[in-house]
């Protein structure tokens, strides 16, 4: 993939060996910036909580090059690549009974376009008078220049440098930099929730940071009166209550003979069920990403999230199908979100407001369909099969191995826990993510190492040994090369929340079945990487030396018998499920497919099957078997 970001962006933080601060420097920083410039500290906390959860992340940028615990933005140093669904090798729709739907060419945001919400540390710079690098790299420099920006909001809204938290409402709404009243006044109720709770955590760089609870506190909401925003239109907008949503349409429009876009009417769930979410990134900015969905000549998703507020746009019905995962068969039965994010591929972090927000939104949808809120249904884009073998290399990566998935499944209220004892047959990946630093490489450059940071996923050896070659994925490398560990090489990996069938435990290594194999991870007792699970696995039935595994579940030739709906072909991908391995379910369904070939949706028909099909963690991403072939047992 083409560089996402300049050197200096990603080398700027301090290096791995350096010199930690004591645990209590942060904390003590937060309370001499708030004294300076007269904040509330209860205030800076919440805001920076908010922004960050207090982490530094060793310097570097988030999905929107924001940095440190204030998440201060200097996008305007980046260099900005290709938008995340304009790789013309693909074809988000994903339905090979028609033409390939590229996300085709689109321009990228001059620096000089780039809004205030992306610049916020130059603002910060000019009220500190302390240098951009500084307030990249030093945590404290950092709280000091979030500090000032609040205290000049609330001089713009004509109020006192109050030391009660409660007359600095209409500040933290403004501090968000959103555009609309609902999104900064969303945030700043957020913020404020925070303080009422009161929170206590680690950072990722060891620092122990504490703002108590204040549960009486009541913030003067009026204060927001003065901030002169637009008022969002939420129109159709299908979002729960506690989120900022506005409702910017996709166009279905036919713009050429038997060309149509950029998504399929449907009446989803009376003619098909939603079973799936999936969580991308976009690779470009707010801006360019609304753009591109309102481009009949493009592609499309349901939601869009923005990272500095976490407001959201729905841009598609979601009785309708989207074309965004690269798989026709999930997105016919799917919901698309797309997270703001543009500076590396994948990208390095995420903001507490985006997070706060997509699970809000995960929960109403996974709630209004029955979806269960696990890793088999709750997908990253990094985790949909390719349809057929010739699709497999040009499935995408993200939203990549920084992609925070243990606190997402904690802000949906279903945290990763063991469920099993120790000499369970699966386990569910999850290592600690702050301190869990694989090296990665390709951030910038291919084969240079990507900057240390925290990580979701760990990775998979063909021995028990940290100097074992990768497990191979002969889908990606059908010469059978090893997999590398390249940051958008999902071929040896597992992530945070996917669950496997155990193959064998040897001391500090466990072994599962993964594409066909057995694959290693170190998972130590004093500092595991899995926690132990129990559920149902599938494998072959008695007598069959290897069943078939396909990227989608279509239903039997026999379905279509009376219809003019061609039959599709069902089609194995390279791998095999072979006698004596298991793997852990993930749902039972019967072979469906939506024909929706033509703009003119009086031809579109669901055909489902007689014939079942298990969804199943096969590797990295997910897949499916027939039922016929397997049988369940319990782990």
């Amino acid at each position: 993939m083409s560089a996402a970001l300049v050197l200096p962006l990603l080398s700027a933080g301090p290096s791995a060996t350096a010199e930690q601060p004591a645990s209590g420097a942060l904390q003590r920083a937060f309370a001499a910036a708030a004294a300076e410039y007269r904040v509330p500290p209860s205030v800076l906390l919440g805001v920076s909580y908010l922004q960050s959860r207090w982490d530094a992340h060793g310097g570097a940028p988030s999905v929107t090059g924001g940095y440190g615990p204030m998440h201060l933005t200097d996008a305007a140093a980046a260099l900005a690549r290709a938008p995340h669904h304009s790789d013309t090798g693909e074809d988000p729709r994903g339905d090979d009974a028609r033409a390939a739907r590229s996300g085709g060419e689109a321009e990228l945001p001059e620096v000089s376009e780039l809004p205030y919400r992306l610049k916020t540390l130059e603002r910060a710079a000019a009220l500190t008078g302390l240098p951009d690098a500084e307030l990249r790299q030093s945590p404290a420099a950092n709280v000091r220049g979030g500090a000032a920006l609040l205290a000049a909001a609330q001089r713009q809204l004509g109020q006192p440098l109050s030391s009660d938290p409660a007359d600095w409402y209409g500040a933290v709404a403004r501090f968000s930099a959103a555009d609309d009243t609902a999104t900064a006044t969303t945030y700043a109720d957020d913020v404020y929730d925070v303080i009422r709770a009161g929170e206590r955590r680690t950072t990722d760089s060891g620092q122990d940071v504490s703002l108590p609870a204040d549960p009486a506190l009541v913030p003067d909401r009026a204060r927001a009166a003065g901030l002169g925003l637009r008022t969002a239109d939420a129109g159709p907008a299908e979002c729960p209550k506690t989120v900022a949503c506005e409702w910017i349409p996709a166009p279905y429009k036919e713009f050429g003979e038997g060309d149509y876009g950029n998504h399929d009417k449907g009446d989803r769930p009376a003619s098909q069920g939603i079973d799936y979410i999936v969580v991308h990134d976009t690779e470009a900015t707010w801006e360019t990403t609304l753009k591109l969905v309102q481009n009949p000549e493009y592609v499309s998703w349901q939601y869009s999230l923005r990272s500095s507020d976490g407001h959201i746009a729905q841009h598609v019905p979601l009785k309708d199908v989207a074309w965004h995962a690269g798989n026709w068969y999930i997105n016919s039965k799917s919901v698309g979100l797309e997270h703001e994010g543009f500076l590396t591929s994948p990208d390095a972090w995420y903001t507490e407001a985006m997070y706060r927000t997509s699970a809000r939104l995960v929960k109403y949808l996974a709630k209004r369909y029955g979806i269960p809120v696990d890793r088999q249904h709750i997908l990253g884009h990094d985790n949909v099969p390719g349809t057929v073998t010739a699709n497999i290399r040009g499935m995408h990566t993200d939203p990549g191995p920084y992609w925070d998935w243990a606190h997402y499944f904690e802000l949906l209220g279903r945290p990763f826990t063991p469920t099993a004892g120790p000499d369970s047959g699966a386990v569910t990946i999850r290592p600690e993510y702050d301190g869990h630093r694989p090296l990665y490489t390709g951030c910038v450059k291919a084969g240079e190492p990507c900057a240390p940071h925290g990580s979701g996923a760990v990775r998979l050896h063909t021995a028990p040994a940290s100097d074992a070659p990768l497990v191979k994925d002969v889908g990606l490398r059908p010469g059978g090369q090893d997999s590398t560990d390249g940051v958008n090489d999902t071929g040896a990996r597992a992530s945070t929340g996917q669950q496997y069938a155990v193959a064998e435990r040897r001391g500090e290594w466990t072994a599962i079945w993964y594409l066909g194999q057995k694959a290693w991870f170190h998972n130590p007792r004093s500092r595991p990487t899995a926690v132990n699970a129990r559920g149902l696995l599938l494998t072959p039935k008695d007598g069959a030396a290897e069943v078939p595994v396909y990227g989608r579940a279509y239903p039997e030739a026999a379905a279509y018998a009376g219809t003019s709906v061609p039959v599709q072909a069902i089609s194995p991908l390279p791998y095999k499920l072979l006698a004596g391995q298991r793997y852990v379910v993930g749902d039972r369904a019967p072979g469906e497919y939506f024909f929706a070939p033509t703009f003119d949706t009086s031809g579109h028909r669901v055909i489902r099957g007689k014939e079942a099909y298990y969804e199943f963690q096969f590797g990295h991403r997910v897949a499916y078997v027939r039922a016929a072939n397997v049988r369940v047992l319990a782990s």
